[in-house]
């Protein structure tokens, strides 16, 4: 099915765009697929393409977009596929895999996440220094792909520590107050307790979401430089007195996407 999936799409790509390999790869979370619209020279709906589902939750377009910017060429998806909506692990992970086949070397995975840690507000962005993975399954579980990746792989450094001091240094240059911390992952698609929270909170955690983490795993194995983002869309569970909902997500992302969009385009830049 891999094979299938990168045969249609560097012919959907040639057909297109020509000679274009895409070096960087971007996963866009809840709220934050803006970047996608405005930089947009092929967008693929997931429907259309063979291994891909399509996407159910509000928020997420559901397409692979491949566009230049600022001279590098990138593939965007502009909506996730999430363990909670039903799929296996490995379908929640297959785009990543087909992004290494398409030649990307550099993965940025961007999320909406509740706020653990008391500091952070509404809107923050975070650089993800590390998680931990309560979702209850790892995507390498099966049979491994030993030309991707080796069969117990290193995690040590899942995040590139290279790609979160340049982060940090083009945030200053800009102007843009960044958090950085723990990204932990529960399967959702309930929210956490105010209980869990403080768990959280105990083990290390400074933000917490539904996704990412196993985008991160294959990305590791894969020996794809990492970066990894989060928007702080909310106060988590007992953080705050507010009750929880997807539509204050949206509305927490749609006031940081112009930080965001400036942020990313001038990681691209700078990689």
């Amino acid at each position: 099915m891999i094979n299938s999936t990168v045969e249609f799409l560097k012919l959907k790509i040639e057909e297109t765009l020509g000679d274009f390999t895409p070096n960087i790869g971007i996963v866009l979370g809840s709220g934050l697929g803006e970047l996608a619209d405005e930089y947009c020279d092929l967008a693929i709906p997931y429907s259309e393409i063979p291994g891909f589902e399509a996407s159910t939750i509000s928020g997420h377009k559901g397409r692979l977009v491949f566009a230049n910017i600022n001279d590098k060429n990138v593939v965007m998806m502009q909506g996730r596929f999430h363990y909670y909506e039903g799929h296996s692990i490995q379908k929640v992970v297959y785009p990543i895999k087909i992004m290494k086949k398409l030649g990307v070397e550099t993965l940025i995975v961007t999320n909406a996440a509740g706020g653990v840690n008391p500091a952070f507000n509404p809107s923050d962005l975070m650089i993800i220094t590390d998680h931990i993975n309560f979702m209850g399954v790892n995507p390498l579980m099966g049979e491994n792909d030993n030309e991707m990746g080796e069969r117990f792989p290193d995690m040590s450094e899942t995040y590139t520590p290279e790609l979160v001091e340049l982060t940090k240094k083009v945030a200053s240059k800009l102007s843009i107050d960044l958090q950085e911390g723990v990204y932990l992952a529960m399967s959702g698609p309930s929210y956490e307790t105010p209980a869990e929270i403080r768990m959280a909170r105990v083990i290390g955690a400074d933000a917490v979401g539904m996704s990412t983490v196993p985008e991160a795993i294959i990305a590791g194995w894969a020996k794809m430089k990492l970066l990894g983002i989060s928007c702080i869309c909310n106060s988590a569970a007992g953080v705050s007195n507010v009750s929880l909902s997807h539509d204050d997500v949206i509305h927490s992302a749609n006031i940081a996407k112009d930080r965001f969009k400036v942020l990313i385009k001038e990681i691209i830049k700078n990689l």
